[in-house]
């Protein structure tokens, strides 16, 4: 039977994160921090050692603004830090042996000053969770209302005892703004208590200048290199007993305002903090200071509550749309909400700014943006809140002058975008990996097209989705060669994997620049003006389709196996036997001239092809290469997890599959990689999402259309998800036997399951069987020695 309704958390105290009793002893850290709760991650008793790790999986953010899951009194702390999106500093580069077309300066994320700094005094001792007696102390990361609370119960040196709460939230529909609700009430008996509310000036950031007001006041920097001003706009609300004692003070590094008053036992003060945070060019410091003010007047005007129920009214609106529920693994249930949260938080302000690997939850790749943003992430925001999708779109849009340039450098035509940046600099000194991965090209395109069949949104095609297709198709004219028996190939390239640079014939790159071209052919006949305004001719267009047709995709010689790269399968195989699970990733123990020579696979390069371009491969092909390339892949980035899951569930693996599932799910609430403290990994975050609904929902969107081959492993009793699709939504509620497709906004939707199509509108759902599988009795592929994925418990 398809799954029930999940429960509705206006009325269901499961629903609720406080409902939930904390556990008072957990023996696996791992497993206190990610306690299953289903709207909730609550780190309970608190782990010095863990602080960084938290401060990532806490951290806030709207897109513009980002905030790590610090402690408000500042210390203890692993590695705190405040960001604003597309503030950078630029560092030189410098090589043994420069080269033409190296880039000369990179850019970094920076720190910019810190608005979440509270100190609290108790009879004059300060509040330091490593002294005195902290008899409770809790955090609990909301999901519903997008807020980070806190609660504790601290007992000073002296024997003074208080009760704090603290919460905070940046606005997600606010871009610039962030609001800390703080309230210390004395428990037992009567004492002095201050409260230091504080911005704090960044280190990496020069020149602190600031200006008092009454409650508040002005904190402003500027970077040196990128010739940026950052300033911090901030104003205070205290609420207490009379007399309530209320300064504002500057020192040369920080704006502080406190609130010193005796409570009575049971008494309480309230001290409200509203930030206003931006950065604009130098030349433009005097708008910039205008526009923060009006921005924190707002804040203000709202007030806590205001503030705090709009959070939840946004969250609300995209839960309606993009939750996935999971019947039968809390754990996962829990996972894929904390991934989709983090995905809408690194997207949902992104308007002129790109979605960094790490989001705003940590300076982990310097805040650069990659290829994953449109090949991870933008899929899964077209279907869940795809006006973010759009804004990334833009954003590439305006980056096409960059990149027009840097493709003349390299003597290549059209466009040809940046490795990693910010801004739309080429920010990569590894060329290999890096200018040589061209494949972004096609991968921003095959966004660009995603984008459109999803949404049908032809005024954005017309703005700036088919000049982003048309400058990519371009690029592949000069990239590629035709052989004397027509074959297309584009030599001398680096594919997905980063473990194979500079090869020849890279499937993936060569499937997807087939895409390319002729999505560039279909976009100039659908918007014939808009490509007369970009110059393209009949001839021009004939030249995209001959050579699409002609592209080479490489096999093994012998057994007729997709390969990887011409010759890919000719090469020696990786030692894995006598590799110790201590030298993984292997680029940390190896030389790449040892790696790049071998058979060994650092993410999933040919099964990605599988995946974003099936009509290039039967299922036996599929199941064959893909149990081929188990072997070799090593899994030595985070975005590996999720494809494999889902070609896995395609091609009949369905344990497998969900190992893989658990993998992308958990990178960092169980901080697999060992590298949550940098950041968040966004893409693998929004992996978990597709590894579910292409997954086990087997839901595919290729050409405009949607189709679904719904399978459950084992584990699961049910699962349910929503798709936005052209206007409307979908839901999708999978069970063992049967599945129920039902609309519920919008008009009619026509699809295909298990390849037979049908069409469900609002007057009434489709029920459909699930077929018997065809796979049954499959030998489980082996992986590498020591990197079989953890079972699933």
């Amino acid at each position: 039977m398809p799954t029930a309704p999940a429960a509705d958390p206006a009325t269901d105290p499961a629903a609720d994160p406080a409902a939930a009793p904390v556990p008072d002893r957990v023996e696996d850290a791992v497993h206190q921090l990610a306690a299953a709760h289903p709207w909730a991650v609550r780190e309970g008793p608190l782990d010095l050692e863990r602080l960084a790790q938290v401060e990532s999986l806490f951290a806030l953010s709207n897109g513009r603004v980002g905030v790590r899951g610090s402690l408000e009194e500042g210390a203890p702390a692993g590695t705190p830090g405040t960001y604003l999106s597309g503030a950078y500093e630029l560092w030189p580069l410098s090589y043994p042996e420069y080269a033409y077309g190296y880039p000369t300066v990179q850019e970094r994320l920076v720190e910019v000053p810190d608005p979440t700094r509270v100190e609290l005094f108790v009879a004059g001792e300060r509040l330091d969770v490593r002294t005195g007696d902290l008899t409770d102390h809790q955090r609990v990361l909301d999901l519903r209302s997008g807020t980070l609370q806190r609660h504790l119960r601290w007992t000073s040196p002296a024997g003074h005892r208080v009760v704090v709460d603290a919460e905070r939230l940046v606005p997600l529909e606010r871009p610039g703004l962030f609001a800390l609700d703080y309230r210390v009430r004395a428990d037992s008996e009567a004492v002095e208590v201050e409260v230091r509310s504080s911005v704090v000036a960044s280190q990496q950031l020069h020149e602190a200048v600031t200006a008092t007001r009454h409650r508040g006041g002005v904190l402003r920097q500027r970077t040196d290199g990128s010739g940026l001003a950052v300033a911090v706009h901030v104003e205070h609300d205290v609420v207490g007993p009379a007399p309530t004692d209320v300064r504002t003070h500057a020192t040369g590094d920080r704006l502080v305002t406190s609130a010193r008053v005796r409570l009575g036992a049971g008494e309480a003060l309230r001290v409200t903090k509203v930030v206003a945070l931006g950065w604009a060019p130098q030349a433009e410091r005097d708008d910039l200071g205008a526009r923060l003010d009006e921005l924190l007047a707002e804040g203000v005007r709202e007030g806590w509550e205001r503030l705090r129920a709009q959070q939840r009214a946004v969250l609300d609106d995209f839960w309606s749309h993009a939750d996935v529920h999971v019947e039968g693994d809390d754990d996962l249930q829990q996972a894929v909400r904390f991934a989709l949260f983090h995905v809408f938080q690194a997207a949902a302000q992104g308007t002129d700014r790109g979605i960094p690997a790490k989001g705003l939850t940590g300076t982990g790749y310097d805040g650069h943006t990659f290829w994953d943003t449109e090949v991870f992430v933008l899929p899964v925001l077209n279907h869940v809140w795809p006006q973010a999708a759009a804004d990334a779109l833009r954003w590439r849009h305006r980056m096409l002058p960059a990149a027009r340039d840097r493709a003349r450098e390299l003597g290549l035509a059209g466009a040809t975008f940046p490795w990693r940046t910010i801004t739309g600099r080429e920010s990569s000194g590894y060329w290999p990996a890096g200018t040589a991965a061209v494949h972004l090209n096609a991968d921003i395109a095959d966004a660009a097209v995603r984008h459109l069949h999803a949404t049908g949104d032809d005024d954005l095609a017309q703005e700036a989705l088919v000049d982003l297709v048309v400058e990519t198709a371009r690029s592949w004219v000069v990239l590629g060669r035709e052989d004397s028996a027509g074959r297309f190939h584009v030599d001398g390239v680096t594919g997905p994997d980063e473990y194979s640079a500079l090869v020849d014939d890279n499937a993936y790159t060569n499937l997807m620049a087939q895409a390319n071209l002729r999505a560039a052919v279909d976009l100039v006949e659908r918007f014939p003006e808009r490509a007369a305004a970009l110059g393209v001719d009949d001839e021009e267009v004939a030249t995209f389709t001959r050579l699409a047709d002609a592209v080479h995709v490489p096999r093994d010689p012998e057994t007729g196996l997709h390969a990887q790269d011409e010759g890919a399968t000719q090469r020696q195989r990786w030692d894995f036997e006598s590799t110790a699970a201590e030298q993984y990733p292997l680029q940390d123990s190896f030389p790449y001239f040892s790696i790049y020579r071998r058979q060994v696979v650092k993410q999933a390069d040919l099964v990605l092809a599988m995946y974003l371009r099936p009509e290039a491969f039967t299922r036996e092909e599929k199941r064959a290469a893909f149990e081929y390339y188990e072997g070799l892949t090593v899994r030595d980035s985070s975005l590996s997890a999720s494809v494999q899951a889902v070609v896995a569930a395609e091609v009949g693996h369905l344990g497998l599959a969900a190992d893989y599932v658990h993998e992308a799910a958990f990178v960092d609430l169980h901080d697999l990689r060992g590298k949550t403290a940098d950041g968040l990994h966004i893409a693998s975050l929004a992996g978990a999402w597709t590894a579910l609904v292409a997954g086990y929902g087997g839901m595919r969107d290729a050409d405009g259309g949607l189709s679904f081959a719904p399978r459950l492993p084992e584990n699961l009793r049910g699962l349910r998800f929503r798709t936005r699709h052209r206007g409307s939504c979908l839901e999708v509620s999978v069970g063992a036997a049967d599945v129920r497709y039902a609309v519920v906004e919008g008009g009619p939707v026509q699809a295909a399951h298990h390849g037979e199509p049908f069409t469900v509108d609002g007057s009434a759902p489709v029920v459909l069987a699930v077929p018997p599988a065809a796979d049954e009795g499959l030998t489980r592929p082996r992986q590498p020695r020591h990197l079989e994925p953890r079972r699933r418990r």
